[in-house]
């Protein structure tokens, strides 16, 4: 039975940084798809960030340049650096991991293989 676990949120100021991190109770990030979605209060969740087997990622255009994610297969564990962050980043955030045939956010919120318990980040203005 794997698991994802995420760590590293917390509170912050508009402004700030935080880093997220995410480890996996198998060695299941070969091949996966990985990345990071979020879902806020009323909303739907959103494709953050994905990165493919071959280290490729994308973003979604809302954190593009302040948001960064990193993979390490041998540990297991994928980050989310989060800088500059806003009051409109505040949700919950999710790691997620897909074997399907395409790597992105979007595709990663509809039809994720496994997906973590979540961890809030909280951003004030």
């Amino acid at each position: 039975h794997v698991q994802l676990v995420e760590s590293g949120g917390g509170s912050v100021q508009a402004g700030g940084s935080l880093r997220l991190s995410c480890g996996a109770s198998g060695s299941i990030y070969g091949d996966a798809c990985v990345g990071w979605l979020r879902q806020a209060p009323g909303k739907e969740r959103e494709g953050v960030a994905a990165i493919d087997s071959d280290g490729i990622a994308s973003y979604a255009d809302s954190v593009k340049g302040r948001f960064t994610v990193s993979r390490d297969n041998a540990n297991n564990t994928v980050n989310l650096m989060m800088n500059s962050l806003k009051p409109e980043d505040t949700a919950m955030y999710y790691c997620a991991a897909n074997f399907g045939p395409y790597c992105s956010g979007p595709y990663l919120a509809r039809r994720a293989n496994f997906l973590g318990q979540g961890t809030q980040v909280t951003v004030s203005s």
